[in-house]
């Protein structure tokens, strides 16, 4: 799956998502191309296609394949841990009952057998494929239509304000397809005899409180999962730019396959254990509010209180760091079995570069 890791970074023709491209003309000269190569589209390496790239920077069928890997990567990994997540649930419910992380792996167990760890994995496979979906593919989109709307240089020097930005509108929509198939997740996992499958619980759902049990915590979703994923896309972007400026001793298309996943697996871990506490309040209200029938994120807010919120933290650290690591290990493999572009960490364009010279010099 990732066998075309280097080449795929040493023959890249652009050195960052926002740098200008340039091709050899007819007389070996070099040409500059300061008009966009691709139509409505400011961001040059779009034009630019590697011999291992199957499509163009910035084009639909990039967005598609990036969906497919959002798909893959969110959807593969929530379901691998529903078991931690399971357990983080009730200790979010029920502390009584659930004194802390082992406790409550022995409790769950002991009452439903190992079957029991499983409990709600069709919603989680379900539910966080079409979340990945929209968060990958559309935080690609996002990247590149504000990317336009700022321009290269300001896209480079205001980078994180873009990556924040494009990761928001992304979730916002990620986390419409998410909410049903987490409603019904939290109703299996933390309420005893609701239901023990998907198919048991929609019904029943339904009969009591209507559509409107499938999306009452879709705003406190948006609370914990806007955060967490700005955090996410941010953090790793920004951890990955700085471990091969400062910590990598050699630039990335220089690193071997393993060296390049390392970097990928460390960034991604980093940014987790950021997303877990940023959102963590939110996380458990939205699982208190999905167990209790009738409730109000407002009213679960003032019953747990400002400690009662921080219930669960040690696994969801644990399992969201985790997580975000897996995620974007796999989502960088689908990204080269696929042959998505992969462009290095942005670099400063060369106007820019010229222009904080003339200033330098200016001083």
């Amino acid at each position: 799956m990732f066998s075309y890791f280097y080449e795929s970074a040493k023959n890249s023709p652009f050195r960052g998502p926002f740098s200008r491209v340039e091709c050899a003309g007819s007389d070996n000269t070099t040409l500059s191309l300061n008009r966009s190569p691709v139509e409505g589209r400011e961001i040059a390496a779009a034009a630019a296609v590697a011999p291992t790239d199957s499509c163009e920077f910035g084009s639909n069928k990039y967005f598609a394949l990036c969906g497919i890997g959002g798909i893959l990567s969110c959807g593969t990994t929530h379901t691998f841990v529903v078991p931690l997540d399971l357990v983080k649930c009730r200790l979010q419910v029920d502390q009584a009952k659930y004194k802390n992380l082992f406790h409550g792996f022995k409790v769950t167990v002991a009452e439903e057998g190992a079957r029991g760890l499983a409990k709600g994995w069709f919603p989680t496979l379900l539910g966080y494929s079409a979340q990945g979906l929209c968060k990958f593919g559309l935080y690609e989109v996002f990247k590149v239509k504000y990317a336009n709307l700022l321009g290269e240089e300001n896209a480079y020097l205001y980078r994180t304000s873009l990556y924040l930005a494009a990761s928001a509108s992304a979730e916002f929509f990620a986390d419409i397809a998410l909410a049903p198939f987490e409603a019904a997740k939290v109703k299996i996992q933390t309420v005893p005899g609701f239901a023990n499958t998907f198919r048991e619980a929609v019904p029943k759902m339904l009969k009591d409180e209507g559509i409107n049990a499938f999306y009452k915590g879709l705003v406190p979703l948006w609370m914990r999962q806007i955060p967490y994923t700005m955090m996410k896309f941010a953090c790793f972007e920004r951890t990955v730019e700085l471990l091969y400026k400062y910590v990598v001793p050699k630039p990335r298309p220089e690193c071997t396959k393993g060296e390049q996943l390392i970097v990928t697996f460390a960034a991604g871990y980093i940014a987790g254990v950021f997303c877990a506490i940023v959102s963590h309040p939110a996380d458990v209200v939205v699982s208190k509010l999905n167990q209790t029938k009738g409730a109000s994120a407002l009213g679960v807010a003032k019953s747990l209180g400002f400690m009662g919120m921080w219930n669960g933290l040690t696994p969801r650290i644990i399992m969201i760091g985790t997580l975000t690591a897996l995620q974007w290990f796999i989502y960088d493999g689908v990204k080269v079995a696929l042959g998505i572009p992969r462009p290095p960490p942005p670099e400063a364009p060369a106007s820019l570069k010229a222009k904080l010279e003339k200033e330098g010099k200016q001083q």
